[in-house]
């Protein structure tokens, strides 16, 4: 079963870290172009960030460049993004993607993990 499952969901104050995993069963990740979005409360889905299957650089949102990173983990199947320097308008519900038939938008989506940022 093809299944993408996210974790490392939490509440943290302005200024923290969290990290976001995202394991595939199913097939390989690293076949795959992965990306991470996001959806706030009364806001449309966006994307965060993805990494490619080549040498292609990662690539972020203009708001979250130089605070958020994103990698893989080939031995794991897994897909992280490290996020630092947390702001409120950071809060959402995030969600990794994966392209696996190479089509430009994903076919496989995980159920999501919370992130809320307040003081």
């Amino acid at each position: 079963q093809v299944q993408l499952v996210e974790s490392g969901g939490g509440m943290v104050q302005p200024g923290g870290s969290l990290r976001l995993s995202c394991v595939a069963s199913g097939f390989t990740l690293n076949a795959a172009k992965i990306g991470w979005f996001r959806r706030a409360p009364g806001k449309e889905r966006e994307a965060v960030s993805c990494i490619g299957t080549s040498t292609l650089p990662e690539r972020y949102r203009d708001s979250v460049r130089g605070r958020f990173t994103i990698s893989r983990d080939n031995a794991k199947n897994t897909v992280s993004l490290q996020m630092n320097s947390l702001k409120p308008e950071d809060t959402a519900v995030y969600y990794c993607a994966a392209d696996r038939l190479g089509v430009g938008s994903p076919d496989t989506w995980g159920q999501g993990t919370q992130v809320t940022v307040s003081s």
